[in-house]
């Protein structure tokens, strides 16, 4: 017994080590732990004392009496012994326990046969606009391989298996080759007869389901949550459901969300864009038309009284934009970007275009007289598509440098004599 209690801590150093809130439920830990402790495991390379705070880590949190305590009085507490003992235990038997005996195959030991991560299995989900706007779920039919039901992943009925003498169970074989006179290359291939597995099973003992290969395939329908507010590239993963194989730690399945294109709407970030155009009159007169948003609602959309817009103007609606992942309710806002088309030539005539001259404000331009009208010379204006005559021109310079560049004369090189 204490004489007096520890003193109250708000140390959150194990929450952070796992990467949780101190509010993390138990699947939440495994979940942090499971992603972590294989990353930094040391036989991938990790680093070992990562691995080992991982390790003290989940044992504190994942025991309710010991993380009160943690919570409570921290990670003094715990090594005074107020939660039974020290917090540091053997990281490669929490991790083996961890993954349902072990990552070690047989009987756990760290001499025994190691298990590795499978590899994940990545497909590509294309969604629309409106299955980003509204959420949607799609289900999925795939095939994967799983761990024999009938010898459960022996291959084998008696659930035995031989050492391959081809390769002495290491599932690689070396052959050497003669590439010169004193010169051996030695090449390293996976053994033909165990195919790397390093074992054999006899023709008679062998599986009846599987037929020795451990695996079979099954069909799985996945349902896809496609949630509001999701981007384009964004992941959905569904842990430990790719392809199963003996002494391997199942990788996980991810769907990759691929946005198609609208005919109408632009996303970007959490706001929308629209392109819209209007005559000449509905710009300088006014304006109303009905716009079907992405989960069918019909906005009306109308200039303020006296309101003139001008080409290439922005106008935007608040709360009309993309909703916001995991928050639905609030939305980005609804950019519409107007363009103005103007009459073509010879629509109004000369009557018409004096009674506009009378509603418009007057012209900017200097009135020249008839003497400084007899002084200038006559010009013609001609229609020309401005961008398509700049690409034009850009070919033909780019044209002429490559001919100026296959004309230059080369210079042939001098070496200076020695004396």
């Amino acid at each position: 017994m204490f004489g007096r209690a520890p003193k109250k801590s708000d140390n959150t150093k194990y929450y952070d080590t796992l990467g949780v809130s101190k509010n993390a439920n138990q699947e939440e830990l495994k979940k942090a732990y499971r992603k972590a402790a294989i990353k930094n495991h040391p036989d991938k390379g990790g680093d070992p004392e990562k691995f080992k705070e991982l390790a003290q880590a989940y044992e504190v949190l994942s025991d309710p009496e010991k993380r009160e305590i943690y919570d409570q009085y921290g990670e003094d507490a715990l090594k005074e012994g107020m939660g039974g003992g020290s917090a540091s235990h053997d990281p490669f038997g929490i991790f083996e326990s961890f993954f349902g005996g072990g990552v070690f195959g047989g009987g756990g030991s760290s001499r025994g046969k190691r298990q590795k991560q499978g590899d994940d299995v990545v497909h590509s989900l294309k969604v629309s606009l409106e299955d980003l706007y509204n959420g949607t779920s799609k289900k999925l039919s795939l095939s994967r391989n799983v761990l024999c039901p009938k010898c459960k992943g022996k291959g084998s009925k008696s659930g035995a298996s031989g050492r391959c003498y081809g390769c002495h169970g290491t599932g690689m074989k070396i052959s050497t080759r003669q590439i010169g006179p004193g010169m051996i290359q030695q090449m390293q291939h996976v053994c033909p007869e165990c195919r790397g597995s390093g074992e054999v099973i006899s023709e008679r003992d062998r599986c009846p389901q599987c037929k020795g290969n451990k695996v079979t395939q099954e069909k799985k329908v996945l349902e896809v949550h496609v949630d509001k507010g999701m981007q384009h590239g964004q992941k959905v993963v569904f842990e430990g459901q790719a392809d199963e194989a003996p002494d391997t730690i199942t990788g996980d399945i991810v769907f990759v969300l691929q946005l198609k294109d609208h005919p109408k709407f632009k996303r970007k970030f959490d706001d929308l864009y629209i392109e819209h155009s209007l005559s000449l009159t509905e710009a300088l007169c006014g304006f109303q038309f009905a716009l079907t948003h992405l989960d069918g609602r019909q906005l009306l959309i109308k200039s303020n009284p006296g309101e003139i817009i001008k080409p290439g103007q922005y106008k935007a609606i608040n709360d009309e934009g993309m909703p916001h992942h995991q928050r639905p309710f609030m939305k980005g806002r609804l950019f519409i970007h107007f363009n103005v088309d103007f009459p073509d030539s010879g629509v109004l005539s000369p009557d018409q275009c004096q009674v506009l001259e009378k509603v418009l404000p007057p012209r900017t331009s200097k009135h020249l007289t008839d003497m400084e009208l007899d002084e200038c010379e006559e010009t013609t204006l001609h229609d020309v598509n401005f961008e398509e005559e700049m690409r034009r021109k850009q070919q033909q310079q780019h044209q002429q440098e490559a001919y100026e560049e296959d004309d230059e004369p080369t210079m042939p090189r001098v070496q200076c004599a020695q004396q």
